[in-house]
């Protein structure tokens, strides 16, 4: 079970990330872009989703596309899920006290790959002995 400290551990171990709360909620940013996020639900998607509605900490994670997004969620519905609110938006909801912890390290380095400026992305990944990320 994945918990807030380890999102903030893993989040801020990325290059140029910080830590701001808005409205009591955490955030995690590259250069002042947000990347990962605590996403309580609100009555809107609790009316949504139902009796299917978690009731643990949900993260919300910028992905690179709508593709992953959907391949996120058809994978694992279990951890990964979405409401109305992010149609047509590409952030993925998480159950965060389902994720396992590698998991949960690959999608915040690949939100934090996603909303990083290029060269800062090309040079974690040349330091990390990754591929460059795509201009």
């Amino acid at each position: 079970m994945a918990t807030w400290t380890d999102v903030r551990r893993i989040a801020l171990a990325l290059p140029a990330s910080t830590e701001r709360a808005t409205s009591g909620d955490a955030q995690w940013r590259v250069k002042d872009t947000l990347f990962v996020w605590e996403r309580p639900l609100r009555r809107s998607d609790l009316d949504a989703l139902g009796d299917r509605a978690p009731d643990g900490p949900i993260l919300a994670a910028r992905v690179a596309d709508l593709g992953v997004k959907d391949a996120l969620i058809a994978d694992d519905p279990d951890v990964f899920f979405t409401t109305p609110h992010f149609d047509g938006y590409p952030a993925v909801l998480v159950r965060l006290d389902r994720i396992e912890a590698a998991v949960l390290d690959e999608l915040i380095v690949d939100a934090w790959l996603a909303r990083a400026p290029k060269r800062l992305a090309r040079e974690y990944l040349a330091s990390a002995g990754g591929s460059p990320a795509p201009n």
